[in-house]
């Protein structure tokens, strides 16, 4: 898969920046006065190299080197389908993570999302702190019949009940619809768990998406 890179701001206590995120489907990475960090989530974005005291002082990091107390602000592109025709549209995306508590989690997570496209903007509640929750409220905002042609909306797409994180982990189980077609239940997720193809982000999409009917699955 080759990466996308989204132009973008970065902000937190020192000032604010432009910064270009890029994401290869797997990793998250941007580089912000000269530091390079890298996550597989934004709320797990890890300090790159060995100037951890320098970066210490610059920035504010968790006890394990992840970035915290910033937001990211930046618009990925996004197809939207409708009745008539495929759109180009773009989904921005506002991401604002809070500072490391002693207990080892953090303050607060906000994500705020606004898909554009034909003129007209159509905004998430961005009260949940997951992308999952704010793609969901996204796609209850767009007129019948439009939806966004991305894995969040994709007929095999799931979520382990164990829990996920807030953006990156939804299980794809593109080779083995016809098993995970029958999945409605916890227990019926977990019969094909072993069976899953990977874990993508909610963004992505592949040639075998599928249109999701409500209900389907474990998440619904």
């Amino acid at each position: 898969m080759s990466a996308f890179l989204y132009p973008g701001t970065y902000r937190d206590s020192a000032g604010e920046e432009a910064i270009t995120l890029r994401n290869d489907g797997k990793t998250l990475s941007l580089r912000v006065r000269g530091t390079d960090f890298a996550g597989s989530d934004f709320d797990a974005l890890e300090l790159l190299g060995d100037a951890r005291e320098a970066a210490a002082a610059a920035f504010t990091l968790d006890s394990t080197g992840t970035l915290c107390s910033f937001e990211l602000s930046f618009a990925m592109p996004m197809t939207v389908v409708t009745q008539l025709s495929r759109e180009t549209a773009a989904l921005r995306v506002h991401f604002a993570l809070g500072a490391p508590l002693p207990s080892g989690r953090i303050e607060s997570e906000v994500v705020e999302l606004a898909l554009e496209f034909q003129g007209q903007t159509f905004r998430s509640v961005g009260t949940s702190g997951w992308f999952e929750d704010e793609l969901t409220d996204l796609q209850r905002r767009l007129p019948p019949g439009v939806y966004m042609l991305a894995c969040i909306n994709c007929a095999f797409s799931d979520y382990s009940p164990y829990g996920h994180g807030c953006f990156g982990g939804l299980a794809c189980f593109r080779d083995a619809k016809e098993a995970y077609r029958k999945v409605n239940t916890k227990a019926a997720l977990f019969e094909v768990w072993d069976r899953m193809t990977g874990f993508v982000q909610e963004t992505y999409v592949c040639p075998e998406f599928e249109r999701r009917k409500p209900g389907a699955g474990y998440r619904g």
